[in-house]
């Protein structure tokens, strides 16, 4: 963020990689309002308003399909292309795209404001990229939510007077909770029958743990009521030795998509101890590297 006078100004910068993000036959219509409205989701999580994005671009297969598709989610979301780069490359394409928002609302929501004793709250379901990402490999059913994401940009706006908290569902809801409840130093219990899915119930703990929803999470003081629909899916409390609680446990294996994890080494009775998921309240003794 960048304070401009009376304005802050939000700036957000996210990369697509062929084969990590998209396939590679995909249309690259789709590519572009993903790339689009990915970032225009983290302008949501800000509660800003988009005012232009800076587009770098390797050039592919359908350069002409690409810029249909970045036209019709510039004209959906009303907002203009100020500028980039094109590049020609071998190997797999890699795009990447800064958005830059006005802050409607100060302090601006960050992921860091969590308080014990706040509610736990998302805009709406998860697991539907995970099923339209299954529907697209398959060439059956409604592939849509994977292919043009939406960006939540007027709820974000709406929320943020009211929030403590907020971020963006990208990485999977279980993850993505407790990178929140990491940068506030509390922990997150979330109620797992509380969270609204997408999918059938027997693959609750699969919508849980995917990504790329792009619903909004956020805390609030109990009590709050709010202008979009929501849906309370847990409780913060003061920091424990876990980031993230599963209806009151440890929740086991990944909690989901993770492009780096943080390796914290902690000494308890002479003995290190490494761990590789989040946690909120480090002992004094630790270590940690970003791998």
């Amino acid at each position: 963020m960048l304070e401009l006078g009376s304005e802050t100004l939000v700036i957000t910068h996210d990369a697509m990689a062929e084969g990590v993000h998209f396939l590679s036959e995909q249309d690259p219509a789709d590519v572009a309002w993903k790339l689009v409205a990915t970032n225009l989701s983290d302008l949501a999580a800000k509660g800003a308003e988009p005012v232009g994005v800076l587009l770098g671009y390797q050039l592919g297969m359908d350069n002409s399909r690409f810029v249909t598709g970045l036209a019709e989610v510039l004209a959906f979301y009303n907002v203009p292309l100020l500028g980039g780069d094109t590049i020609a490359a071998s190997g797999a394409q890699v795009l990447g795209l800064t958005a830059f928002g006005r802050a409607t609302h100060r302090p601006v929501p960050s992921r860091s404001g969590a308080q014990a004793g706040d509610e736990v709250w998302i805009t709406g379901p998860v697991g539907a990229a995970m099923l339209a990402l299954e529907a697209l490999k398959s060439g059956h059913g409604d592939s849509l939510a994977y292919r043009r994401p939406a960006a939540l940009l007027a709820e974000g706006r709406a929320l943020a007077p009211l929030v403590s908290a907020m971020m963006d569902v990208s990485d999977g809801l279980l993850l993505d909770a407790s990178r929140m409840a990491a940068a506030s130093a509390v922990t997150i219990d979330i109620e797992r029958g509380a969270v609204p899915i997408a999918t059938p119930e027997h693959r609750r703990d699969e919508a849980l743990r995917w990504g790329e929803d792009y619903q909004l999470l956020f805390t609030a003081s109990p009590g709050s009521t709010f202008p979009v629909p929501v849906h309370r899916i847990g409780q913060v409390h003061t920091c424990g030795p876990d980031a993230l609680l599963l209806d009151g446990k440890v929740p086991t294996g990944k909690l989901g998509y993770q492009h780096g994890s943080y390796l914290c080494t902690m000494r308890r009775n002479g003995v290190a101890l490494r761990r590789i998921h989040p946690i909120a309240c480090p002992p004094p003794r630790s270590t940690g590297l970003w791998l």
